[in-house]
Order: C-alpha cells, then sequence, then structure tokens
C-alpha cells in the first residue's frame, strides 16, 4: 500500500510543505492494525493482586466488669518519695535480675537518653546513658533473658505514639551492667546496644507497655486507647537488621493501658492503667498469648498516683512494684510503691 500525502501548515505567516513522514507512519500504522496477520491483541493482564492480610485478635469470653480481686498480695502499699526531685515524667519501672534490689526507671518523650537506678526506698543508685540514641518517646522498660544464653538484659520501650504517625517502633536492648563492687550512685554510659524495629500489622499504634516472657524471650506490646488494648507480640528471635511486622494476640476491653510486666518464672502478668491493675496467674504450661486470654482478677492499687505509669513484679517474686508521672500536678512527688506479696 502506497501512500504520499502533502501536510500544509503554517508557523510566523510560512508556509511548509511536508511529504509523508510522521503522519504517513502514523497512518499506515493504523491502516496495517487492519491488515490481515497483523491484528493487534491486547495483552491480557495476569497480574494477582494480593489482598492485604487480615488481622485478627481473639477476644476473651469473660466480662471484664465482673472481675474478682486477687488476695495474693497487700492492698496496702509500702510508699517512699525518689530522692531525685526532677523526674517528673517517670514512664516505667523493672527490677534488676543481677543486682539486688535495683530498680530501672526512665522519663518518657522528649527527655535525656537515660535510664535512673533507684530501689525500693527511692534512694539514688545511679545512671545509665544509652549513648547511641536518643529518646523520642520512651514509656516502658523491661528486663529478661536475650540473645546470650545466662545474660540478663534490659529492654527499653522507645514505643510512644500519641498521635499514631510513627512507621514503626524501636525497642533498645543491652546486657545489664554489673554493679557488683562499683560505688553507688555509678554513672555508666551504654555504648552498644541492639535497636530492634517493629512495625503493627494494621498501622501505627500509641503504646506504653512493653512486656518481655522470660521463657521464649517473645516481646509484647499492649497498645494504648480508650476502653480496648490490643496486644501484639514479636516472636524471637527478633531482628536486628530490618523491621519485624508484629502478630496480633489479643484484644482486651481495657482502658488506656499504661504499663506491664510479666514475672521472672513466667507465670504472671501485670498489665495497668492510671485506675486499676489487672492480675493474671497462669496455669501451669500456659504460654503468655494463651494466658492473656484466661480471665484476670484485679490486683491492689491504692490509687495514690496522680498519673500512674509503671508497674513491674520484684525480682524474687515478693510483690510488685509502681510509679507515676507528676508532671502537670503542682505539689505531687515521685514515689515508688510497693505492694508485697503475703
Amino acid at each position: 500500500m502506497n501512500f504520499s500525502i502533502t501536510t500544509i501548515f503554517s508557523r510566523n505567516n510560512k508556509m511548509y510543505n511536508t511529504k509523508s513522514g510522521l503522519l504517513c507512519f502514523l497512518v499506515l500504522s493504523v491502516f496495517s492494525c487492519h491488515k490481515s496477520g497483523n491484528l493487534v491483541i491486547p495483552v491480557k493482564d495476569t497480574t494477582v493482586v494480593t489482598p492485604p492480610k487480615q488481622v485478627v485478635f481473639a477476644t476473651p469470653a469473660y466480662n471484664p466488669s465482673a472481675l474478682d480481686t486477687t488476695k495474693l498480695f497487700n492492698p496496702i502499699p509500702v510508699t517512699n518519695n525518689l530522692t531525685r526531685k526532677g523526674l517528673l515524667e517517670i514512664s516505667g519501672v523493672a527490677a534488676s535480675r543481677i543486682n539486688p534490689g535495683i530498680l530501672y526507671i526512665h522519663n518518657d518523650s522528649g527527655n535525656p537518653n537515660q535510664i535512673y537506678l533507684t530501689d525500693g526506698s527511692g534512694a539514688d543508685k545511679g545512671t545509665l546513658t544509652l549513648t547511641p540514641v536518643g529518646n523520642r518517646d520512651w514509656e516502658d522498660i523491661a528486663v529478661g533473658p536475650g540473645p546470650i544464653a545466662g545474660k540478663s538484659y534490659i529492654y527499653v520501650g522507645d514505643i510512644g505514639d500519641n498521635d499514631s504517625k510513627y512507621s514503626s517502633v524501636l525497642i533498645y536492648r543491652f546486657p545489664e551492667p554489673d554493679l557488683t563492687g562499683k560505688t553507688l550512685p555509678a554513672t555508666l554510659n551504654i555504648d552498644a546496644l541492639d535497636i530492634i524495629e517493629l512495625k503493627y500489622p494494621d498501622g501505627p499504634r500509641n503504646a506504653e507497655t512493653l512486656m518481655v516472657d522470660p521463657l521464649t524471650r517473645d516481646i509484647y506490646i499492649a497498645s494504648k486507647s480508650s476502653n480496648i488494648s490490643q496486644i501484639y507480640v514479636a516472636r524471637y528471635p527478633q531482628s536486628t537488621t530490618s523491621a519485624t511486622v508484629m502478630d496480633p494476640v489479643v484484644k482486651l476491653y481495657f482502658n488506656k493501658a499504661t504499663g506491664g510486666d510479666i514475672s521472672p518464672d513466667g507465670t504472671e502478668i501485670l498489665l495497668r492503667s492510671n485506675e486499676l491493675i489487672w492480675y493474671w496467674k497462669l496455669p501451669a504450661g500456659t504460654s503468655i498469648s494463651a494466658g492473656l486470654l484466661t480471665q484476670p482478677q484485679v490486683a491492689p492499687y491504692a490509687n495514690n498516683e496522680p498519673q500512674g505509669e509503671g508497674v513491674g513484679f520484684a525480682a524474687d517474686g515478693s510483690g510488685y512494684y509502681t510509679d507515676t508521672e507528676i508532671k502537670g500536678y503542682p505539689g505531687k512527688l515521685a514515689t515508688i510503691s510497693f505492694y508485697k506479696r503475703k
């Protein structure tokens, strides 16, 4: 098929003659589509669209407003003021496993990247500075096993996210420093640590509760929201080189969780808010994930903290500690309370 096409067009008042160049190519292309053997057949899109993973939480069957109160702990705590007066935003408490009587506490967002050492009397026992990282919003702390057998580790949860805007949260893990023979209060730098990046499977969440299973080394995070706490787990071993997407565990009808802990032997769980504390005693052989589906009891809380944030078991199982933020509460003092096991 032969074509000779002359196109006349004007530009800036001049006339141009153009033989079949580009236009001829286009015309030929159109005509050739209709010639036998040259039909253009659309390519079928075989791309398989994978729907987003459905996030499913187990839901307990008990009535959360009809729980019994445990009789295992003294309802009247021993409460002491902290010697340090500048700790206004305390947000966690965890007991050392290798330094008898030592408790680890910390401030939350925007404060120094430091862990403060104290004890049940509130004394100043020292400071740990985590030199490689900052304090975006440290909300809880835990102590438990880690990658090296026989060592005890501190876990710091940089998990606060009031606006639910962070694509991931961070856990800082490092071996507990041995204070044997050191003059207290001790000031130490932590220059090496593991950074564990975690993502929620259903988008950003605000959280203030970090727990470590002492038997499996799994990391649990409980979200903080009105009337609901969604609990997620990052199974061991957690990557320190890439982000890990956590698995959903259970949805509890618990209002604004501010802290939690698992006992050193892995058989008890505490979850707290500013108003109350829930306590689980797990049947023998029950995992943490399965145990959270069982019915808890209400543990003693004296309502003596203006903004109760932290809760943690004593290392020897003799009871549990709570602490509080006092920023925004003029005249209030930072305290440590201990609820002794009977």
